[in-house]
């Protein structure tokens, strides 16, 4: 008899846990129910807290996280180095990374990791979760012209700070200038260049009419062309090949319009 009686405490006291744990993801789907609500009439901050609170209620619902991910990057704002604006993408970031330790390849909590760390100037971090996007998802375009954007970006800046430093004219080439300022810039700049260059094929691979990444290929190619230290040949087929991606942009930007009906609006592609 006393065994009969501890097995049924122990099956009455089972009930009450799945009851209660029940009651938890019920009450969480609510939260999460009203922060999408709350989220698509703008109202982050109310949004924000629903979320908080399904998650709060059940840490698997991974839903929950995504919003809560995506309400925090909506308060971030690019730019804005401040304690509180760094604070949402941070915490952004961090949501991500938990959808992450559930479904390693969430592809939206990847990108959103890479967008982020993109719009702080972590050019690294991001580089490595848009890589990560394109390793989960190698038929998506966009992170390979991402990564290409970022590969740009920390060639274009250090070149044109050494361009300042030279006292030079927009019009004056590197090699020209300096050739020691010009080797220099191209053992840092080299592997960059070509990586970007590659990324942007592999794009226009997947997506033939990326005008966006036809324009950063001519971008790419004039980045090669002014560290062409030894080789004016070779600067001149660079800036060749530029001047034909510029054409080759503007010819498919022309053939997108012409497609488009009557008063339609062409929104860009974002990366």
């Amino acid at each position: 008899m006393k065994t009969t009686h501890r097995l049924l405490v122990v099956f009455a006291a089972a009930l009450v846990m799945l009851s209660s744990t029940g009651c938890s993801k019920l009450k969480a789907r609510d939260h999460l129910n009203k922060g999408v609500q709350a989220y698509k009439n703008s109202k982050f901050e109310q949004a924000i807290d629903h979320f908080q609170q399904a998650v709060a209620l059940d840490p698997t619902l991974i839903n929950a996280r995504l919003y809560l991910a995506t309400a925090f990057a909506q308060q971030y704002i690019p730019g804005a180095d401040t304690p509180d604006n760094n604070r949402f993408g941070e915490q952004a970031i961090d949501q991500y990374k938990q959808v992450l330790q559930v479904d390693p390849k969430n592809i939206n909590s990847i990108k959103g990791i890479a967008y982020l760390y993109l719009q702080m100037k972590k050019f690294p971090l991001s580089k490595e979760y848009y890589k990560k996007a394109s390793e989960a998802d190698p038929n998506d375009p966009e992170p390979y012209y991402s990564v290409a954007v970022i590969d740009w970006t920390q060639t274009y800046v250090p070149r044109q700070e050494e361009r300042a430093k030279l006292g030079m004219k927009p019009d004056e080439s590197l090699p020209a200038k300096d050739k020691k300022a010009c080797a220099t810039i191209k053992e840092q700049n080299t592997a960059n260049v070509q990586e970007g260059i590659d990324n942007l094929n592999k794009a226009l691979q997947l997506r033939p009419d990326y005008d966006d990444a036809m324009a950063y290929l001519n971008l790419m190619y004039r980045e090669r062309a002014d560290i062409q230290c030894d080789d004016p040949a070779a600067r001149s087929a660079d800036l060749k090949t530029a001047d034909e991606w510029v054409d080759k942009t503007m010819a498919t930007k022309k053939a997108k319009a012409e497609k488009q009906p009557a008063g339609a609006i062409v929104m860009d592609q974002k990366q």
